[in-house]
């Protein structure tokens, strides 16, 4: 089965505006992975698709997809697939690659259709634009860039893994890792960035049922927070800062797409500015 939502770019003016469920309406992808099912999320911002996949019960594959308007989903897009459960592979271009858990693999323009495979595997998809072709690459959790950063006395010691980034990983626009908190450290991305020139997308993981993240997002003199639960997605327009505290440590999958891939292209926000 296979289901593509749309979600149109939100003004932050009228951001302001909004009640909790109207934001968690717009920004937030609650339901990303059910059995058996694709759920893609076309956004309007810089085109992102963030997305989910679980083949249960058998083998599921991505080929069109309306919103992009091309006969293939890929025929003039890149992707990165994560695997978040066990024993996954991915079909794509004549090759099929095993993915185990967190590891990310790069697909570039026009591969065709992809086929995903695994019983106790689910896949958390990005997507955005490409204008050329660049080799499929696999990178697992292992061989990802390793910067720690944080302390444990300001509660946000933790380690970014970064997979595709222009010492790793090459893409067209996509830059994207994962975050991984240390044990008795709860806040990420602390303190708070906006970058004008891509938007970004953020999902939870390892985060025990019964614990929360209190996701932080608006302008910001201006900020709003949404409570988010385990394996659900955020999305992160540009005048937004995009941080988070939970009940709990966590991780969490980052993506960006846009004009600048330079990790460290953001502006900071300092702490007496926040509101």
């Amino acid at each position: 089965m296979h289901k593509t939502n749309l979600r149109r770019a939100i003004d932050p003016r009228h951001a302001k505006t909004m009640s909790s469920a109207e934001l968690r309406a717009e920004f937030m992808i609650e339901d990303l992975f059910k059995d058996d099912e694709v759920n893609l999320t076309y956004t309007q911002y810089d085109r992102m698709i963030v997305g989910g996949a679980k083949p249960k019960s058998g083998p599921l594959a991505i080929d069109a997809v309306d919103q992009t308007g091309t006969p293939s989903w890929l025929d003039r897009r890149e992707a990165v697939l994560v695997n978040l459960g066990t024993g996954g592979t991915v079909e794509a271009g004549g090759e099929t690659y095993s993915l185990g858990r967190c590891d990310m693999l790069y697909l570039g323009m026009g591969l065709g259709a992809v086929t995903l495979s695994g019983e106790d595997a689910y896949f958390y998809i990005i997507s955005a634009p490409a204008h050329r072709a660049i080799p499929a690459q696999l990178v697992t959790i292992d061989d990802a860039r390793q910067v720690p950063l944080g302390s444990r006395d300001t509660c946000n010691e933790r380690v970014i893994y970064q997979f595709v980034h222009p010492e790793g990983i090459e893409s067209c626009q996509i830059v994207m890792g994962m975050t991984k908190l240390a044990p008795g450290s709860i806040w990420n991305t602390m303190p708070a960035h906006v970058h004008e020139r891509r938007s970004e997308a953020y999902i939870y993981i390892d985060l025990p049922e019964d614990q929360n993240v209190v996701h932080l997002m608006g302008e910001p003199d201006e900020t709003r927070h949404m409570i988010v639960r385990n394996e659900q997605a955020v999305l992160s327009p540009p005048w937004s800062i995009h941080s988070g505290a939970g009940t709990a440590a966590y991780s969490f999958i980052w993506a960006m797409a846009g004009d600048n891939m330079a990790f460290t292209d953001m502006d900071m926000v300092a702490m007496e500015d926040l509101r």
